[in-house]
């Protein structure tokens, strides 16, 4: 049957041609993300804004991508992948127009929760979208390849900094980072809907069209659906909703991802939301920091391309805690960094284990659940995760408003990430080169 012939398809054009409209659209996210952590100094300065009222601008965008992915997971499950993607594509995009026009920090503070909304609804769809779509051997690889367009939006958002910023404003930073709203026409034209979902959803016409729309694609001769094939297809009834992720078979997978979600992202943005600033702190100047943070934004790169390397060699699970591990290890260096050297050099460890695990989380999650409740179930894992999120960057606000010092601070995003490793080895599933349903 199709799936039989999904699974076993070699990658070719169509994948690779998948995985860069998804990774563009996932490289814009990332730029958007980087650009406003990247003008927070600027604000600060511009606009007299305090610790706390920074933190709360990072963590709106992070309110709305919890409500965000919660909402846009389950409704992928119900209304299909593709509508959802662009949608929340349109909405986040726009939304970042308007932040380039905010005329106060509390319109700014409206939009950037519209824009986490579109944000966090998009992300977790897209990888179940690819997740399923990707060859049963190399769906690891392929995941985190379409993770490893993170880095080059937050190049993309570092470079805009260091070159734009300076000489012309942050406002006009911002209206860059709208361009998502002008690539929802490509994603409306090229990128399919998933066939899985057409599958439980017995849609037999549209699915038939799919498949033949991906023969032509990808050049091999592919297996259509009969209604008898739908029926041995969906010889299991549907069963979503909250309570489905917290059923016997399902509640220590989703334990597990909701406690490493939340550590991962808690740490993530408790970190590099305040990066620049952290290290202006240091007594760099902005311009400096914004130097340190590019060359730390390219030491992504191997990070991720280690991870895809691994993740389909030792699995999922020993990559993904040895690369949160060595996450925690780099970030208390990186605390205590003494010198200029040590600083840097932490800093790079700490990129390129951070969002190599990043690429591995987003390959797992859609892996653990079924068709029937894979958007519900990754939407859920990244909406719990968004609050570690919302809470870090107000945290830290608080924090350095209580005049502690840096190393204190990165003590706790340590310890974070060594507790959500042990999580992880303890309780994660293997879950690498199976079919997404033999996966129980």
């Amino acid at each position: 049957m199709i799936i039989d012939e999904l699974n076993r398809m070699k990658p070719n054009r169509f994948h690779y041609k998948l995985l860069l409209i998804a990774g563009l659209g996932w490289a814009f996210d990332a730029m958007d993300t980087g650009i406003i952590s990247f003008i927070m100094p600027v604000l600060t300065k511009e606009w007299q804004l305090t610790s706390t009222e920074i933190g709360m601008l990072g963590s709106v965008g992070l309110l709305g991508m919890a409500i965000g992915a919660i909402l846009a997971g389950a409704l992928a499950d119900h209304i299909g992948r593709k509508k959802i993607i662009t949608w929340t594509m349109l909405l986040y995009g726009l939304a970042t127009a308007l932040s380039a026009l905010a005329p106060n920090y509390d319109f700014l503070l409206v939009c950037r929760w519209l824009v986490g909304l579109g944000l966090g609804g998009e992300l977790p769809v897209v990888a179940t979208l690819i997740t399923e779509y990707s060859p049963q051997t190399s769906r690891g690889r392929f995941m985190v390849m379409l993770e490893s367009f993170w880095a080059i939006g937050w190049l993309l958002a570092a470079l805009i900094a260091y070159l734009v910023i300076p000489l012309y404003g942050w406002r006009i930073g911002l209206a860059v980072g709208a361009l998502p709203a002008l690539y929802t026409g490509v994603i409306r034209a090229h990128m399919p809907e998933s066939l899985r979902y057409l599958i439980k959803h017995r849609q037999l016409d549209t699915l038939n069209e799919t498949i033949a729309q991906l023969e032509v694609a990808t050049g091999v001769s592919l297996t259509r659906c009969t209604p008898q094939d739908l029926i041995a297809l969906n010889n299991q009834p549907l069963s979503s909703g909250l309570h489905t992720l917290w059923s016997k078979q399902y509640a220590l997978r989703t334990a597990m991802l909701w406690i490493t979600w939340f550590g991962i992202i808690f740490s993530y943005y408790g970190i590099f939301m305040w990066l620049p600033s952290l290290i202006y702190q240091q007594g760099f100047t902005i311009v400096k920091s914004f130097e340190y943070l590019l060359i730390m934004t390219i030491a992504q790169f191997p990070g991720y391309l280690s991870a895809a390397y691994l993740v389909d060699k030792i699995g999922r699970r020993y990559t993904l805690s040895l690369y949160l591990l060595c996450s925690g290890l780099s970030s208390y260096f990186f605390g205590h960094a003494t010198s200029e050297t040590m600083l840097l050099t932490a800093g790079i460890f700490m990129s390129f284990f951070n969002l190599g695990a990043w690429g591995v989380i987003y390959t797992y999650t859609p892996e653990l659940y079924p068709t029937e409740i894979r958007g519900l179930g990754s939407g859920w894992a990244a909406g719990i995760g968004r609050i570690g999120g919302i809470i870090a960057p107000i945290l830290v606000g608080f924090l350095l408003s209580q005049q502690l010092h840096m190393d204190s601070i990165f003590y706790l995003f340590a310890s974070v990430f060594i507790i959500i490793a042990l999580v992880v080895l303890c309780f994660g599933k293997e879950s690498k080169q199976q079919a997404l349903e033999a996966i129980k």
